[in-house]
């Protein structure tokens, strides 16, 4: 899908990635210690959750000419970037045009590796890409290419624990490898077992969890912090004094308040300062987003990105669903809790008292409460059959949403930086 020149110059004006390009997932591929390696970005023209292997043009528009315009340092946080590669975008080395630094070429299960196909990934090789095997099942015609292959992906829900073996077996030792569609912490520690190094799914997203657990006593203040901020009026004064009992707290509170993503252009050095300049609705936002980071301690950063992402997307799209912006926030950053927490959702609300329409939400209950937080769900998964279905129930438009997404995406980005404790050291 080729984009306009008008779509060319939206990034540079408002930081977002919007324009003709309708469905792009972001998702992590992270090491063993949680930290993100790498980003997958899957671009799509349409709602179906495939990518156009049979349509060479269409693959190619779609991938490269967003990769292009938006930029690969840009969509994948100046990280390597995984990105589907078709037969023809390989041998027509159209993929040339991205840097090669940043770009992982992820070659599709589909692609027979025909002499031409080889060459040319050694060509690209020698350039400085990297090479990834998708979705590999051991083939001897594939030997060639797995002597290229800088990773080497497995289905972890699709092999069975004896084919894995045997396919470990035989890889060589220079070839990281990737675990994909790892959806549960049980999941994460056999694949870590067997000899993964990395692994790409949503298991750090729920982590084990057990039915008695817990909140931690150390949590517990900052869920009341949370609380409080949903009275209104605030009170200002135990707000302030409650806030500056924690230095950690305080110290990311006023990075944030600081910020590019706060836009205020005096500096803010205290608590009362921030609460005076900023005004209450403002600084709800400011204040749960430095919470959020402080219950996420000793989470992967990739939950709070997240979180950050939930947040500003269901505020943003709100008006265009009709429902209320600060109400929307709060479910979208409230719907990660239960990871950074890890105790279920119903330990969660008991402390954390809120309205029955968020509680509903937050608990998967179906409703119009619900519809932004369900998008992104489905946007961050790569389910964008779902994202349209979900658009058009609110009689919203895909392009109207996905703006809101890269928004939020861009905003996340921006505000995670001002929440890092000093010299990188957590408080």
């Amino acid at each position: 899908m080729a984009l306009s020149a008008r779509a060319v110059d939206s990034p540079a004006e408002d930081g977002a990635f919007t324009g003709a390009l309708r469905y792009l997932a972001r998702q992590p591929i992270l090491d063993a210690y949680g930290r993100v390696h790498a980003y997958e970005l899957l671009f799509r023209s349409g709602p179906e959750n495939i990518f156009p292997t049979e349509d060479g043009d269409l693959a190619t528009s779609t991938m490269l000419d967003n990769s292009i315009l938006f930029g690969l340092e840009k969509l994948a946080r100046g990280l390597p970037a995984f990105v589907n590669c078709t037969s023809a975008i390989i041998t027509q080395e159209q993929v040339r045009v991205l840097p090669p630094d940043l770009t992982v070429l992820e070659i599709l299960e589909s692609v027979q590796p025909s002499p031409e196909f080889i060459r040319a990934c050694m060509r690209l090789k020698s350039l400085g890409f990297r090479i990834a095997l998708d979705d590999f099942v051991w083939h001897s015609s594939l030997q060639p290419l797995v002597s290229l292959a800088d990773y080497i992906k497995v289905d972890f829900l699709k092999s069975p624990a004896e084919e894995r073996r045997q396919l470990l077996g035989r890889l060589p030792s220079a070839s990281t490898l990737v675990a994909e569609k790892v959806q549960t912490r049980v999941d994460y520690e056999i694949a870590r077992a067997e000899g993964f190094s990395l692994f790409q799914g949503f298991y750090f997203c729920a982590p084990a969890m057990v039915r008695a657990a817990k909140i931690p006593a150390n949590k517990i203040f900052h869920l009341e912090l949370l609380h409080l901020l949903q009275q209104d009026p605030i009170d200002l004064h135990k707000l302030s004094e409650l806030v500056k009992r924690d230095a950690g707290l305080t110290y990311r509170l006023l990075r944030l308040v600081n910020s590019p993503a706060c836009a205020i252009r005096q500096e803010v050095r205290s608590i009362e300062t921030a609460l005076m300049i900023v005004g209450d609705d403002l600084f709800r936002r400011i204040a749960s987003l430095a919470i959020a980071s402080e219950l996420n301690s000793g989470q992967s950063s990739e939950i709070l990105r997240m979180a950050f992402i939930r947040a500003r997307f269901c505020e943003l799209a709100a008006p265009l669903c009709k429902l209320a912006p600060d109400e929307q926030y709060l479910i979208g950053l409230f719907s990660m809790l239960p990871a950074m927490l890890k105790v279920p959702m119903p330990e969660v609300l008991l402390a954390l008292p809120l309205r029955h329409s968020v509680q509903d939400a937050l608990l998967g209950h179906a409703g119009r409460d619900r519809g932004p937080l369900e998008w992104v769900e489905a946007e961050q998964g790569g389910d964008w059959q779902r994202c349209h279905t979900i658009a058009e129930a609110f009689s919203a438009t895909a392009d109207d949403l996905l703006s809101c997404y890269s928004k939020a995406v861009v905003w996340a980005d921006e505000s995670l930086p001002a929440l890092e404790p000093p010299h990188g050291n957590r408080p």
